[in-house]
């Protein structure tokens, strides 16, 4: 008799630590379904109910040179000398390159995936006032819509020229990428794009681009006349072909050649802007990656600066060029990211020679960067960036060094 007895508060106490159990099961669940809800509440939307992400870099650089360039915080050649003026250094600091987006995905669209994104940074200039360059003009960077199929992919928006699609690793020149000028094509452009690609361990596939016409002219305030490509009534075409393999950050390779034609009117005579181009992105090791371009062609400054950012020999003809650039990244430990490379742009002097004895303005551009990048726990981030420019004019070389120190966060 005690033992059924002994037995029964056994089997109830165990129903009351179950029930208690559940109890706190239940309760922990309500929990976090309010916390779910307060955090969909929360969460940030479009107008459409289109859930958005919003990405952010902020960046603070210290920086200096050497001699005088043509942008102080982030230079792309050097300046020459002049009777009147003499080697300039100085140091300064900046926030302009700091850099906002969003990303919208939607699931379903014309039959595959959609994704778009907009990159803005605060790089487009500065008010002419007292604050300078503390004062800094928001730009718009890219804006992107793709719809992405099985094996097609189509692209509205604006985005880097198709043949040129690779940039360098920099924590120092994000509103202009390195190299810019010294073989790095990247100005991006309005453009629609379309491409397909057959499935596999390496991916083969062809994309075709209609592109803004551009000279790459600097436009005056309010200045709404047509440049020397658009007055050509001709957009720019490009086309590529390329090869694919691996995913992931550090384990995804590509390699891919393309060409360009495009078209100016300086005058009364139409010319051929035109280029042949080959980008790769190799990833070596799990901690190592190669990446660079090489480019020929003429008359390519509305690609981003080709020809040293120049478009016409003296002679008013298409100013020949070629350059490329080519880059090491590895990444030691976690965190921590290293690399270094150059690039160089070389047009045709021979061009640049008329009747009249006069020269091009700049006839070669070298430029060299190392650079490291240390992310600690969180979101911060600190970096460091040597870069070494070299152009050469009728006059000599100039040779400026430029240092930058940058520290910020990401969101």
């Amino acid at each position: 008799m005690l033992l059924v007895s002994q037995t029964a508060g056994a089997q109830q106490s165990a129903a009351d630590s179950l029930a208690e159990r559940l109890r706190r099961a239940e309760a922990a669940i309500a929990a976090l379904q309010q916390q779910v809800s307060e955090v969909s509440e929360s969460g940030v939307h479009a107008r459409s109910r289109v859930r958005m992400e919003l990405t952010g870099r902020v960046a603070v650089n210290g920086f200096g040179n050497s001699r005088r360039v043509n942008n102080v915080d982030n230079p792309q050649f050097v300046r020459p000398d002049t009777a009147a003026s003499v080697p300039v250094r100085g140091i300064g600091m900046a926030i302009r390159q700091t850099r906002l987006g969003l990303v919208v995905n939607v699931a379903n669209v014309m039959g595959g995936s959609f994704t778009g994104d907009l990159d803005v940074d605060f790089y487009g200039g500065q008010e002419p006032s007292s604050g300078g360059r503390t004062f800094p003009l928001v730009r718009l960077r890219t804006a992107r819509g793709f719809v992405t199929w099985s094996n097609a992919e189509l692209m509205i928006g604006q985005e880097s020229p198709l043949i040129s699609a690779v940039n360098p690793v920099s924590p120092a020149a994000i509103g202009t990428p390195d190299f810019a000028a010294a073989g790095n094509l990247w100005l991006w452009l309005p453009q629609v794009r379309i491409g397909v690609e057959n499935s596999g361990s390496v991916r083969f596939g062809v994309q075709g681009a209609v592109l803004a016409p551009t000279s790459g002219d600097p436009a005056a305030s309010f200045d709404t006349d047509y440049d020397l490509a658009e007055r050509s009534q001709r957009p720019f075409l490009q086309a590529r072909v390329h090869a694919r393999w691996g995913g992931g950050e550090s384990a995804a390779g590509e390699v891919g050649c393309g060409v360009h034609q495009g078209w100016l009117v300086p005058s009364t005579t139409r010319m051929t802007s035109s280029a042949v181009a080959c980008d790769a992105l190799l990833p070596l090791l799990d901690f190592v990656e190669v990446r660079g371009e090489f480019f020929s062609g003429q008359a390519l400054r509305g690609l981003g600066g080709g020809g040293i950012g120049q478009n016409f020999a003296p002679i008013t003809a298409p100013l020949r060029t070629t350059g490329g650039w080519a880059q090491m990244n590895l990444r030691p430990a976690f965190g921590v990211r290293l690399g270094a490379g150059c690039g160089v742009d070389h047009p045709d002097t021979k061009l640049g020679i008329p009747p009249s004895g006069a020269t091009l303005l700049r006839r070669r551009n070298d430029a060299c960067a190392t650079y490291a990048t240390v992310r600690p726990t969180g979101p911060l981030f600190f970096g460091a960036e040597l870069r070494r420019l070299r152009t050469e004019y009728a006059s000599g070389r100039y040779t400026n060094d430029h240092v930058t120190l940058t520290a910020g966060f990401e969101f």
